[in-house]
Formats: structure tokens, C-alpha cells, sequence
């Protein structure tokens, strides 16, 4: 029996960060994929590694890289691999009006072709496991200001459901949507709360939170071609406008 290890991506900053150092303290080796942050991924490695875990950097430029090596390379650090757990996005909000083919095929290479063929490309090299996506809440709404982002995440998350069922039993499928987690560092406090205010659980996500739900996905083997939201019902707020609260 080999030790269990889990590939991440985009695992060295953000939300990645605190999936692989969740993994790690649920005992799993890291695979550790960075594109740029290579000087937070030698930071995230080290952390894991005081953890008693193994953790190996590994490169991949999700726009011109294939995905394939990056899956074989920690199959073959890691005999024991087990898990992929896809968190490496790209985003660039614009209107449909002003996105060009480019930002379609950037937003899309990263957020949904990747994780796609990174899935096939896992599922050929390993006998049982589990794959979690790391999508968006946004995925709930048509917000137009960021249609290649947007669209490249809903198609994420319907290639999770799609691939739950064609790669069930051996490998179990599952996604979790995150609602104001992190918001991104330029976000006022001003428009965090007016986020706030629309969240019927009326606070902010925690970190903490998407470790609960990927602990629940990871411990659950009776869960599969799932999107988790961990977003405070904020996604469920879509009441809408009617006479009743209607304010001339």
C-alpha cells in the first residue's frame, strides 16, 4: 500500500493554499502544481513538510503546458496518488461586448478545458479516487460583467456532474462552489459588507468552511456528481421582484 497523496492545483496561494495544507494535515502527500507563485509554493512546501508530510513542487503553464505530463510527473513522485483536486483558476471580469476571443480562450483553457483533460488524464492512471473541483457561487446567477470567467466555471461545473457518471464507481466526482470567502484584495470593506447584507446567513465565509466541505466530500462515499455551495445561502437569494416588495 502506497501513501495517499493529492494533487492541487493552483496550490500555493488563495484558497488552494489552505486545501493543501488541509490535505496535508488529513494525511495526504502534496503534489503541489504552481504556475507563477513558485516563491509562495516553496513557503506552502515547507509548511507541509514540518506537517510530517511529503510535498514536491510541481510546474505546469496551464496555457501551454500539457496536462497530461503534469498528472503522469505526480503519479510517478507520488505512487499513491489518490485525489485531484482542481483549484487553479483564471479571472478577468468584461462584458460580452468587450471580451475577445483571447480572454475566452484563456479563461476557459484554465477554468474548464485543464480540469477536464487533468481528470481524464487521472482517472487513466489511477485505479480508485476522487476528483473536487473548486467552482464558484456565482455559477448560480447570469452575471454578465464576467462572461468568460463565468461561463468557463458553469461548464465546470456540469463537466462534474457529466464526469461523476461516466468515471463512477472507481473515481467519485464532487464540487464545491464558495461563496465571500476571500474576496480578491482591491474589494472595499464598503462592498464586502453590501455583499454581506445580500447573504441570508448575514456574515462572511471562513476558510474554514471549504476545509469542513472538502473533509465531507473526501469522508462521504455515498456523494458523488455533487456542487457544494459554502456560500451562506447566498445563492438561494434569488426571491426576485414582485408587487409585494415593490417600493414606489
Amino acid at each position: 500500500m502506497h501513501q495517499q497523496a493529492a494533487l492541487v492545483t493552483g496550490g500555493a496561494t488563495r484558497l488552494g493554499r489552505f486545501f493543501s495544507e488541509a490535505l496535508a494535515d488529513a494525511g495526504f502527500d502534496i503534489a503541489l502544481h504552481v504556475n507563477r507563485s513558485r516563491e509562495e509554493a516553496e513557503e506552502v512546501a515547507n509548511s507541509i513538510r514540518t506537517k510530517g508530510r511529503e510535498c514536491e513542487i510541481f510546474h505546469c503553464d496551464f496555457l501551454s503546458d500539457e496536462p497530461r505530463d503534469l498528472i503522469q510527473a505526480a503519479k510517478s513522485r507520488f505512487p499513491g496518488l489518490n485525489l485531484l483536486l482542481n483549484s487553479a483558476s483564471a479571472y478577468e471580469p468584461a462584458l460580452i461586448a468587450a471580451t475577445e476571443l483571447a480572454m475566452l480562450e484563456t479563461q476557459f483553457r484554465v477554468n474548464m478545458f485543464t480540469p477536464l483533460l487533468l481528470t481524464r488524464h487521472f482517472a487513466k492512471e489511477v485505479k480508485e479516487g476522487q476528483v473536487i473541483n473548486i467552482i464558484d457561487n456565482k455559477v448560480a446567477y447570469h452575471q454578465y460583467p464576467y462572461a468568460a470567467y463565468l461561463l468557463s466555471k458553469k461548464s465546470l461545473a456540469e463537466m462534474t456532474r457529466m464526469a461523476a457518471l461516466e468515471f463512477a464507481p472507481r473515481i467519485r466526482i464532487n464540487g464545491i462552489a464558495p461563496g465571500v470567502v476571500l474576496p480578491a484584495s482591491q474589494r472595499t470593506s464598503a462592498y464586502i459588507e453590501w455583499r454581506i447584507e445580500g447573504i441570508p446567513l448575514k456574515r462572511q465565509g471562513h476558510p474554514d468552511h471549504l476545509v469542513q466541505a472538502l473533509h465531507y466530500l473526501l469522508d462521504n462515499p455515498f456523494v458523488a456528481g455533487q456542487i457544494l455551495f459554502v456560500d451562506g445561502g447566498e445563492s438561494i437569494n434569488l426571491e426576485g421582484r414582485h408587487s409585494e416588495n415593490y417600493s414606489a
